[in-house]
């Protein structure tokens, strides 16, 4: 297993910070692959060496998660599991459950760490956590803490700056996108004549009054315009819709049912079964439309969702970025084959894009650097070093001005964003098959990707020795490029990227020539790479077009 080279770039900087700070906080985004890079970083730090470290995790399946990927990456190093079943230090690196580890008789047990790394660290302040860390540092000065989060900025404005003083690096969502392992947004900001109520509406704690929120949103004419707003742009698409309180969803809802659209409500007070039915039901699709009160921002993730609907304001920058976020995972082919998603409509019928700027703007990449040391500022309130292109200081909130920013604009422009070339990133040399663009394939040891384009859309698929092609990816073409990617990736090691190798622009073998049609033995600047791609779409030909013919019979039935 290896890394994208974004990822990479983050380790290493996550590193650098470590050496000179002690301590650092990383931001990566869902899609990211945070888990991975937080291996990678754990790994490096005790590899070869007597050190002991301990990962944590607030939840069961991201403990079994990052020990598992953890695994993949660092099998030579051994690991072990402290949790409310098992409490086992004897790994060179412990994955433990913060809720357990923080109990006075574990922090005991616990032996001298050299590492402490904080999964969720947005978490890092809360008094479980600190009792961690405190005792980490009381037993060794010198231990180095490494925080990765998705969602830096806390809802209740406390900062982080108790426990990092700076940011190694951010990985922005515009990266993503461009590289094609997050689906486009198309943003629309709607007013529905209830919009210059929405701006009186005072915070109240952390957020805004969603009392008066609901006084203003939660009535059926304006309903009614939201549905017709939402049949015209995204009728078709699977959605979940943000509201201001549980009886505006409800009604929400309702309204959905009786136009004829299926729909169904989630809140916080249903009971478990009823809510993890709900969601099976809409994941079949036999459910098109979602409403909720909070419940769906974080830790759920449906990737056929190609809609957002924000029926509510939103304090917080971090709060509306989660909300956006449920619509913009890619769909993997094998898990929802009928599915074909391209990009993900944002409706805004409140004023969250216009107090915090389009997601467009927050996430353009540009004048960011990706090459090269990071270049940082120092926030005024905090004096902590954050990169440059943060407009919202990840330690204590604090929030840089844009220039020149149009805030009152109804209509967003297309997404701004840097083209990130992946084939030229690619670890792995690609092939253009036929010279058009159409058929691109690479090769590692044991296995092989390509990306295909038939009647409009691009299809990517894998395989490796001893196991048939599989269908990665449906529709965009840097979607499509990135499952492949990420399918050699994950099924071979930096040793085996030989794109810059030197054989690969040797001349093609005479064994290579005989499996190759005659017209090869004419092309004297065939290499053998190039002959190994050849091979490798010769063989794999007729699974490669069952593949691609299957899954344009099943969209085509899916549409007719």
């Amino acid at each position: 297993m290896m890394l994208r080279p974004r990822q990479k770039l983050f380790v290493e900087r996550s590193l650098a910070a470590l050496d000179t700070h002690r301590n650092t906080l990383g931001v990566a985004p869902t899609a990211a692959g945070k888990t991975i890079m937080l291996s990678a970083v754990a790994g490096e730090l005790v590899r070869d060496t007597n050190a002991k470290a301990c990962v944590l995790a607030h939840r069961d399946e991201l403990t079994d998660q990052n020990q598992t990927k953890f695994a993949r990456l660092n099998p030579a190093i051994s690991t072990s599991v402290l949790d409310a079943n098992t409490k086992s230090w004897d790994g060179q690196v412990t994955f433990a459950m913060a809720p357990t580890l923080s109990r006075a008789a574990n922090l005991d047990a616990m032996p001298v760490l050299d590492l402490l790394v904080i999964d969720e660290a947005h978490h890092a302040i809360a008094e479980s956590y600190r009792r961690i860390i405190d005792r980490t540092l009381q037993r060794n000065p010198s231990a180095r803490i490494f925080g990765v989060t998705a969602t830096p900025n806390r809802g209740d404005k406390k900062g982080l700056r108790d426990v990092f003083n700076n940011v190694a690096d951010q990985i922005r969502i515009a990266e993503l996108i461009a590289s094609g392992h997050l689906v486009m947004p198309r943003t629309f900001v709607i007013d529905v004549g209830v919009q210059d109520e929405l701006k009186k509406v005072r915070r109240v704690a952390s957020d805004f009054d969603m009392g008066a929120v609901d006084a203003i949103m939660n009535k059926s004419p304006v309903t009614d315009a939201v549905i017709s707003n939402w049949k015209e742009k995204a009728g078709n698409r699977q959605t979940v819709v943000f509201c201001s309180t549980v009886d505006h969803a409800r009604n929400v809802a309702a309204a959905f049912n009786a136009e004829g659209v299926s729909a169904s409500l989630v809140h916080g007070d249903m009971g478990d079964a009823d809510r993890k039915a709900t969601l099976a039901a809409y994941d079949r699709g036999e459910i098109q439309v979602i409403t909720n009160v909070a419940v769906l921002t974080e830790g759920w993730d449906h990737p056929p969702t190609s809609c957002v609907v924000l029926l509510r304001p939103s304090s917080y920058k971090s709060t509306m970025i989660q909300m956006v976020g449920r619509g913009l995972r890619t769909v993997n082919p094998e898990e929802y084959p009928s599915v074909v998603k391209t990009d993900c409509i944002i409706l805004d019928f409140g004023t969250s894009s216009l107090i915090h700027g389009s997601l467009e703007q927050d996430v353009d990449l540009d004048g960011r650097e990706v090459t090269g040391d990071a270049p940082t500022k120092t926030c005024p309130s905090c004096e902590a070093q954050v990169p440059a292109a943060v407009m919202e200081c990840p330690l204590c909130g604090h929030v840089w001005e844009r220039e020149c920013e149009d805030r009152g604009s109804d209509t967003l422009g297309h997404f701004v964003m840097t083209e990130i070339d992946l084939l030229a990133r690619s670890s792995f040399e690609w092939v253009d098959l036929h010279g058009d663009g159409a058929a691109l394939v690479a090769n590692g040891f044991t296995a092989w990707a390509g990306v295909f384009f038939l009647n409009g859309r691009w299809y990517g698929i894998g395989g490796t020795q001893g196991k048939p092609a599989r269908l990665l990816g449906v529709g965009e073409e840097m979607v499509c490029l990135a499952a492949a990617d990420d399918w050699l990736n994950n099924n071979e090691s930096d040793e085996s990227a030989h794109k810059t190798k030197a054989w690969l622009r040797q001349p093609a073998t005479e064994r290579q020539l005989a499996w190759l049609p005659p017209e090869c033995r004419m092309d004297f600047s065939l290499t053998r790479y190039r002959a190994s791609a050849l091979l490798t779409f010769r063989f794999n030909r007729e699974r490669i077009r069952n593949l691609v013919f299957g899954a344009e019979k099943a969209q085509f039935a899916v549409a007719a």
